[in-house]
């Protein structure tokens, strides 16, 4: 697939839980040294069809893979840069900054849920504190009906997140499907969470190929499971390389 016909393909690749391993904390995640470069190569190798697709903000997202700069729909698409580098973002109104104020006040409650403020979306982290669970949900959909109609709830992994409600990963991968280099190539979409759930089905209607990176299968559309990101990231190195290296049962699908 993606070594013998990379004209053929688009990857569309989540960050968190997917290229990266999931840490505490999204302060405390480790960029693998080489994985920058070996994006840019693969991304090289594709024509430069491949894109990320993230519930972080966009400076969040570049910062990791800093000198290299690519396509980026943050926010689950409520901004998003295209391949000419040209920028659409959802604004914070005053009225959710006033939101976000609220709920940072509120997370004084809660020892160990971290507050996250990515612009025109607010996530609350429970994974350093599980016992808040309960209570911050609450407070999340309380916090929802003040944010209004235009922001939903997005629930993932010990996270939850108020987002507006017009982005999608499913969707940003439609629009950069309908751009250069993505444009007459069928999709791929590889995520570890219940938000790339949106992704897998469009590639999936759209003929393309979902993968999901999960210990267990468990309750997905992906047609493909990958173990962990250590999986990914050899699969991305075998790509990059042209097919040379060792490969897992598991990945000789994606990369033949």
């Amino acid at each position: 697939m993606l070594i013998s016909e990379p004209e053929a393909w688009a990857l569309f690749l989540d960050i968190d839980g997917t290229l990266i391993d999931i840490a505490p904390s999204p302060d405390a995640i480790i960029v693998p040294a080489d994985l920058p470069r070996r994006l840019q190569e693969v991304s090289d190798h594709l024509g430069g069809a491949l894109a990320l697709v993230t519930g972080r903000s966009l400076p969040y997202a570049d910062k990791l893979f800093e000198p290299f700069s690519f396509p980026v729909a943050g926010l689950h698409g409520a901004e998003r840069r295209m391949s000419d580098g040209t920028v659409g973002r959802v604004v914070a109104t005053a009225a959710f900054e006033e939101v976000k104020d609220a709920l940072t006040a509120a997370a004084g409650q809660w020892p160990g849920v971290l507050i996250e403020d990515k612009g025109a979306a607010v996530a609350a982290h429970y994974r350093q504190a599980p016992e808040w669970q309960g209570e911050v949900e609450k407070a999340m959909e309380f916090y929802l009906l003040q944010a209004g109609p235009d922001f939903t709830l997005q629930r993932g992994k010990m996270v939850f997140e108020i987002r507006p409600a017009r982005a999608s990963k499913g969707s940003a991968v439609q629009d950069y499907l309908e751009e250069a280099p993505f444009k007459g190539r069928r999709p791929i979409a590889i995520g570890d969470d219940v938000t790339d759930e949106a992704m897998f089905r469009t590639v999936n209607m759209l003929g393309g190929h979902s993968i999901r990176i999960a210990a267990e299968p468990g309750d997905t559309e992906a047609a493909e499971i990958f173990p962990s990101p250590e999986h990914l990231r050899q699969a991305l190195a075998r790509i990059a390389g042209g097919g040379e290296g060792p490969a897992a049962s598991s990945q000789k699908g994606i990369i033949a």
